[in-house]
């Protein structure tokens, strides 16, 4: 099956249906490819507060109104795996289980937060466990919570909780941190961050939310919140062999949200870029979806 589309949209998360919604309103026709199921990783926050406009509405309500947005507006929406794209003068995006034609594309396709792996860490996700301190820390004001991890985030996230929270554990399973010295330096006049190296978090302790961490099997700390910082795996492995990307897999990128092919855009959490959070991400897809428009009424 072949069909042809002005704009192809990979990624149905914040970023990919606000491109929708901004081609659309362009009067492009346009086609969101999505894996799995609206939203992004957004779906997973209980209650998003650091929106504009939006003192407070949940992860899910806010997907929700994004998603039925882009149809109202025309959008067709597929939920297939995208598993190749090609250049040309027409571009393809190959599924599981079609092929489309079209004259631009928009990667959006986010990335994923590293986890640690254990059992019941995907069940407390928005009930103690969250890879987000900036949307999620004010939840833990005057409580204990942990964070895992050593690199430039980790630290920023326990900084970050340091001022909300009463005792910041941050737990790193080497003997030293990797992130920036200057960030080193902050952490060390924090009183109430206590640093436990050489560790790993190896159960996470729970009834209804979360209630404490084991760490290495053999100690016990009893914590509300747990903020695991150990990286994030961006979804561009499909991409590799047209779109340049950086030694982590993120697609290389600037604000302008154009990749080295013309006529491939790419937005949100996928691409290089200093801040990941729900603004940037529509931000991006407004961008991309307008440099995309520029680009078909040039060609």
């Amino acid at each position: 099956m072949s069909d042809m589309y002005d704009i192809i949209v990979v990624g149905a998360g914040p970023a990919g249906l606000t491109s929708a919604i901004y081609a659309c309103r362009a009067k492009k026709n346009v086609l969101v490819l999505e894996a799995n199921s609206y939203g992004g990783q957004i779906v997973n926050t209980l209650d998003i507060e650091n929106y504009p406009a939006l003192e407070h509405i949940s992860g899910f309500d806010f997907a929700t109104n994004l998603y039925n947005q882009t149809k109202n507006l025309g959008a067709s929406i597929k939920f297939e795996k995208v598993v190749e794209i090609k250049d040309g003068s027409v571009k393809e995006v190959v599924t599981t289980k079609n092929v489309y034609k079209c004259k631009a594309i928009i990667l959006a396709t986010g990335a994923e937060n590293r986890k640690l792996g254990l059992s019941n860490e995907d069940d407390l996700v928005g009930r103690g466990v969250s890879y987000c301190a900036t949307c999620d820390g004010a939840f833990y004001k005057e409580r204990n919570v942990a964070v895992v991890g050593g690199g430039n985030t980790a630290i920023e996230d326990a900084l970050y909780l340091s001022d909300i929270c009463r005792t910041v554990y941050l737990i790193h399973r080497r003997d030293k941190f990797k992130a920036e010295e200057t960030l080193i330096d902050k952490l060390n006049e924090k009183d109430n961050i206590k640093c436990i190296f050489n560790s790993n978090v190896t159960k996470i302790n729970a009834s209804e939310k979360l209630s404490s961490i084991e760490i290495n099997g053999d100690s016990t700390i009893d914590v509300d919140g747990l903020f695991i910082a150990v990286g994030r795996v961006p979804e561009n492995q499909n991409f590799a062999k047209v779109i340049n990307l950086n030694d982590f897999g993120y697609v290389i990128a600037s604000e302008d949200c154009h990749t080295n092919v013309a006529g491939i855009f790419v937005a949100g959490d996928n691409r290089t870029k200093l801040l990941r959070q729900l603004t940037t991400a529509v931000g991006d897809g407004a961008v991309a979806a307008t440099e995309a428009i520029k680009y078909i009424n040039e060609i």
